[in-house]
């Protein structure tokens, strides 16, 4: 069941980009945090990249930096036409991520921040069957999430933020091995990289 407040974070950008701003505090800012997932990746102006459930254009904006081909898919119509504003640069297509509207072999790079939470666990792995699909032999997928946090301290702020901001997806998530799920769709997975106390897990993996 979705809480009040996160149906107007949806409804009101300014409250949406508001909390991605205080939640970005604990890894040192949203610059920042827009980056940690791309750490060691060679992005260039002709990199193909997927910003998969793209919300409205937040991780999109810091992908145009580096390549003049990024496209951003989401499956609310409100959402693309936030980015379309906010990011022009980039192409834009309404669609569902277990269920892309792309050929096969198409990107370099796939990346999606924090979005997985709001899946079932059915989506979920329809999701990561998609993703390396569409990615070309080698490319290159990566995500930003939730994950337990291995410092106690943290354990509370979590449990706050899900309280007035998630579903239970998000708690379902905290369970779900995302390196083992993507291994077993074939996947070259590096060990997560943990911030903010272990809350949040960074993951890099290779189509193999």
């Amino acid at each position: 069941m979705a809480t009040i407040f996160r149906d107007l974070s949806y409804r009101y950008q300014w409250l949406y980009d508001g909390i991605s701003r205080l939640a970005a505090v604990s890894v040192g800012g949203e610059a920042r945090f827009r980056q940690l997932a791309f750490q060691d990746l060679k992005l260039q102006s002709d990199t193909q990249i997927l910003d998969l459930c793209c919300g409205s254009g937040q991780a999109t904006r810091f992908l145009v930096n580096f390549s003049k081909n990024v496209t951003g898919l989401d499956a609310s119509p409100l959402s693309i036409q936030r980015s379309q504003k906010n990011v022009p640069d980039a192409t834009y297509i309404e669609g569902f991520a277990e269920n892309m509207p792309f050929a096969d072999n198409l990107f370099d790079v796939v990346h999606t921040s924090a979005a997985l939470h709001e899946m079932q666990p059915e989506q979920l792995r329809k999701i990561i069957t998609e993703v390396y699909r569409v990615l070309k032999p080698g490319g290159i997928f990566t995500l930003v999430d939730f994950h337990p946090p291995t410092n106690p301290i943290f354990w509370p702020g979590l449990i706050v933020f899900f309280w007035l901001f998630e579903t239970e997806t998000a708690w379902q998530l905290l369970k779900t091995d995302l390196p083992g799920l993507l291994t077993e769709n074939g996947f070259d997975v590096k060990s997560p990289t943990l911030y903010a106390g272990g809350s949040l897990q960074v993951i890099q993996s290779r189509k193999i």
